[in-house]
């Protein structure tokens, strides 16, 4: 095929030389070979070659845009609601700013070729260049939130909201505070955001390094193993423990006593009477690291008492999260589903938030080693958009792409310059208007545009209105039209549409409405 296609391309481009050649030297064959190739690509285009984008990302359409943008409204409301201000960085990072950094999970950074002499890669969360940017600045405290894309050279698992492309939104708290404060209102935030967007029931496990590597200490592991064991731990949400087991023993080369004994630790969970009892504990008890991390975490559950959320908290000793930078509390949201119709027991299915303390991380910048300590959560943004997506489909609701607020129409010919002007008064009132791109519209038509785009308004100025100084505005769900004095149109749609009550601001919400 390919030789048919070179020669067919060849003999449809063939080579116009000044003078003839007897010898096909090596200039002749370089032009011919990309002339071969060149006619090769365009007929490959006039076949329809497939246009896609790249494994893992996906383009976004209008309905889809549309609720995004409520859940980012929702999520940066809630953001706002703690006193967090708004930071970027760079998509780019230098590629020693992001290694070593995320354990085995630094095979997933996409590094670039060198770019004039600096070595590149693309961001793989906002933590680290968070930390990068506090040092840099030599900023010891702040409250902020960053929303912006990440990438990681993972296997994509699109209809689960796994890509390589995707947003994550973070809140952090850096500086030297009393502890768990900070870290309870962390939790308080997850348990907002996840009641507010009403994607279902959730759990939010929450863990300490501290307690991981003192129970990894007490089974016999060595420090050696401690970010490894913590990599392979952190799949038990995807896998059962007897596959994590095999994996310890069978590739990381931990004794099976020792996995058994890990074992024991890691199927617990619970509350404030799961930490009283590991208090108690003869061995765990007995290790500095452990003993320090439950009293933390004792205190933090009496904070999260006083917020009235422990409902939804959970002490899961199998909760490791593989990062390197964790010194401290653990987070990981994730939701459930019945597992019958009964409702009798809940089972995750997906992660949808996550977090942690990291009180080490910005001294890995510091010239000086200078510690900020540092707490944060990240909202899974993906995973909740594909679910409520999913939802939106299933349910055959659609979601409003604008929000014009107010349709200008006209119902006879010749009044283009009456919509143009009217229109243009709205505008400047601070009126989200629109009007179709039509000397002569039929108002039927213009109408059913209103109605098709969800919008809930419509002022119609035909020749009548023009004469006696009125705007028909008219209301596109109950159809009822009423004459408004032209000087006051603008102070009558806002007073309408105040009235308008919404709902959710993350649901969809069906067409027509306000």
């Amino acid at each position: 095929m390919l030789r048919t296609l070179s020669v067919a391309a060849a003999v449809r481009c063939p080579l116009r030389l000044s003078r003839p050649c007897p010898l096909p030297g090596p200039l002749l064959l370089g032009l011919l070979s990309r002339q071969v190739r060149e006619a090769a690509g365009s007929a490959g285009a006039e076949c329809g070659s497939v246009l896609k984008t790249p494994k893992g990302t996906r383009d976004h359409h209008p309905a889809q845009m549309a609720l995004r943008e409520r859940l980012f409204g929702t999520v940066v409301a809630c953001f706002k609601r703690h006193g967090a201000a708004a930071i970027d960085t760079p998509v780019l990072e230098l590629r020693e700013t992001l290694m070593e950094k995320y354990g085995d999970n630094s095979k997933l950074i996409y590094e670039l070729q060198d770019q004039g002499g600096e070595l590149l890669a693309l961001r793989y969360d906002l933590t680290v260049p968070f930390a990068r940017y506090l040092a840099m600045n030599k900023i010891t405290n702040i409250k902020r939130y960053h929303i912006a894309k990440v990438y990681r050279r993972d296997n994509p698992a699109m209809t689960r909201g796994r890509y390589r492309e995707f947003y994550q939104c973070d809140f952090d708290i850096a500086g030297q505070f009393d502890p768990m404060i900070p870290d309870a209102e962390c939790l308080k935030i997850v348990h907002e955001i996840l009641s507010e967007l009403q994607i279902g029931d959730f759990l939010i496990k929450v863990n300490d390094r501290r307690i991981l590597n003192g129970m990894f200490a007490i089974c016999g592991i060595p420090e050696s193993k401690l970010v490894t064991m913590c990599s392979t731990l952190d799949k038990l949400d995807k896998m059962p423990w007897e596959e994590v087991r095999n994996e310890m023993v069978g590739e990381k080369g931990l004794s099976p006593e020792a996995a058994d004994r890990i074992g024991e630790y890691v199927q617990l969970h619970g509350g404030m009477d799961l930490i009283e009892q590991l208090l108690q504990d003869p061995k765990l008890s007995q290790n500095k690291l452990a003993k320090e991390g439950l009293g933390d975490m004792k205190l933090l559950f009496e904070y999260l008492t006083l917020f009235g959320i422990t409902g939804k908290i959970s002490f899961d000793l199998s909760l490791a999260r593989g990062l390197d930078y964790y010194t401290g509390v653990i987070i990981e949201a994730v939701l459930l589903q019945q597992e019958n119709d009964h409702g009798e027991e809940s089972v995750s299915v997906g992660s949808v938030a996550g977090g942690g303390r990291y009180d080490g991380l910005v001294a890995t910048f510091d010239p000086k080693g200078r510690k900020v300590p540092c707490v944060g959560i990240s909202i899974g943004i993906e995973r909740i958009f594909s679910i409520l997506e999913q939802r939106m489909k299933a349910s055959g609701e659609k979601v409003r792409t604008t929000e014009t607020q107010v349709m200008v129409a006209t119902p006879q010919k010749h009044l283009l310059s009456a919509r143009l002007k009217l229109i243009s008064e709205l505008w400047d009132a601070g009126i989200k208007a629109e009007m179709m791109y039509r000397k002569d519209p039929k108002l039927l038509k213009q109408l059913q545009y209103c109605e098709d785009m969800g919008i809930p308004l419509v002022a119609i100025i035909g020749e009548q209105e023009l004469r006696d100084g009125v705007v028909k505005l008219r209301d596109a769900a109950t159809r009822e039209e009423v004459d408004i004095p032209r000087e006051e149109l603008a102070a009558e749609i806002r007073r309408r549409l105040e009235t308008c009550t919404t709902g959710n601001p993350a649901a969809p919400q069906p067409l027509p409405s306000c």
